[in-house]
């Protein structure tokens, strides 16, 4: 069969902004379509449907701007958004052009036009080509692409149950971590070691720091039964003082990098999407030291308070939506990373957080009130030992599981391909 260009079958009608618009559901008024609605079927917003252009149930939308350009749906029936736009082809079914410009979504994404806000390239649409079978031949193909992405379907359930598996655990190690568990054996074998003589060490650092502030929890909240040689304390009694970050903005491209909320991912640092800054004076300001720990005050409610530990892999700033901790020498920083990351951290960072619209924040003074499990430095560092034998497997399975995800992904981009190229 013949190749064709999909503009020469064509028809792509976009959406507009509605006069009049809504939160909620006047007489006459029909949903308003943007990306939110048609993928996850989302309605936030309601039009006034004069002078709008309006979409069925099941009409294929294609996003025309912004960085999700090219993106494919099946609409609700509503007024189309403004970055949207209706599309259909003479002589293809639904589901068949459906597929098709599922296709070509990589390439229509990755080579958008525009300086400012990116916007879909339609020469590169119009040019793509594509055979037209009959009718029942593409049902055929359609159903046979239905079928395979059922079965792969099926393969993400459960490599993303397994991420879910991976995430009790490690939560489940945790536990026991800071309830004393994992180090049982080991203070068997270890002589007396008192924990009043290292208490005692904690607490003249700190007033050799200038702060011998002794802090209390500010919520009320059940806290595990520690063991003999250990006792809850607060996070303010074992760090010199919380620090927030620069305030100053960033460049694309500078000197030293600025590590934002968005680089603190599973307590480690993430080196990509960084920002830069060329100020002499705020990087010797913030400049951070090896084994420093960080955490996020302000973001999603969510996300707030993860932390991560920057462990002086290259210079670097830190932000102002994160706080340096400041843990006295004595403090294992890995230890404190971990505990931070716990269920029991979190749990009290949810009771202390200040809910805003979209975001939450727990300031540097709520910070100091976390309870902390305090126990000797050699079994903070055993601690630490022990969870990361069993961490590190865990995190080679959740490794093998993303990697697993993103060929999964890509077999869905070649099913499409040979779908198209009469493979199937």
């Amino acid at each position: 069969m013949e190749l064709i260009t999909l503009g020469s079958i064509m028809n792509m009608k976009k959406g507009k902004k509605p006069k009049t618009m809504s939160k909620v559901n006047k007489n006459g008024y029909v949903p308003y379509v943007d990306i939110k609605a048609f993928e996850n079927r989302i309605i936030d917003s309601y039009a006034d449907p004069e002078d709008c252009l309006l979409c069925n149930d099941g009409d294929i939308l294609i996003v025309c701007d912004g960085s999700r350009s090219g993106l494919v749906g099946k609409a609700i029936s509503g007024a189309v958004g403004s970055t949207l736009a209706v599309i259909s082809a003479k002589g293809c079914s639904n589901d068949y052009l459906y597929y098709f410009l599922q296709s070509l979504y990589t390439m229509l994404n990755t080579k958008k036009k525009g300086t400012g806000t990116p916007h879909l390239n339609p020469e590169i649409l119009k040019n793509a080509k594509l055979v037209v079978p009959s009718i029942s031949e593409q049902e055929r193909i359609v159903a046979r692409i239905e079928e395979l992405f059922s079965q792969l379907d099926a393969s993400v359930a459960e490599l993303q149950a397994a991420k879910k598996r991976l995430k009790v655990y490690r939560q489940a190690v945790l536990k026991e971590a800071f309830e004393g568990k994992l180090t049982e054996c080991w203070r068997k074998e270890q002589p007396e070691i008192s924990l009043d003589d290292y208490w005692a060490e904690v607490c003249k650092i700190k007033e050799e720091c200038h702060n011998a502030t002794h802090y209390q929890m500010e919520e009320v909240m059940t806290l595990p039964e520690l063991p003999d040689g250990w006792k809850w304390v607060c996070v303010g009694d074992i760090i010199s003082g919380p620090e927030y970050g620069t305030s100053k903005k960033s460049s694309k491209v500078g000197d030293v990098p600025v590590i934002r909320m968005g680089n603190l991912q599973n307590g480690e640092i993430d080196w990509s999407d960084l920002v830069f800054s060329n100020d002499t004076e705020e990087i010797e300001r913030y400049r951070l030291k090896p084994n420093t720990v960080l955490f996020n005050r302000t973001n999603s409610p969510e996300l707030v308070g993860k932390t991560a530990i920057f462990r002086g892999e290259r210079e670097a700033i830190f932000a102002g939506y994160l706080i340096r901790l400041n843990q006295i020498d004595c403090i294992n920083p890995e230890y404190l990373n971990y505990y931070m990351n716990s269920f029991i951290a979190k749990n009290y960072g949810n009771r202390v957080k200040t809910d805003g619209v979209n975001q939450s924040n727990i300031n540097g003074k709520k910070l100091c009130t976390y309870p902390f499990p305090l126990c000797t430095r050699a079994e903070q560092d055993r601690v630490v030992y022990e969870l990361e034998a069993r961490l590190s497997v865990c995190n080679n399975i959740e490794h093998t599981v993303d990697a697993a995800l993103l060929q999964a992904e890509a077999l869905r981009q070649s099913i499409l391909k040979q779908a198209f190229e009469g493979k199937l």
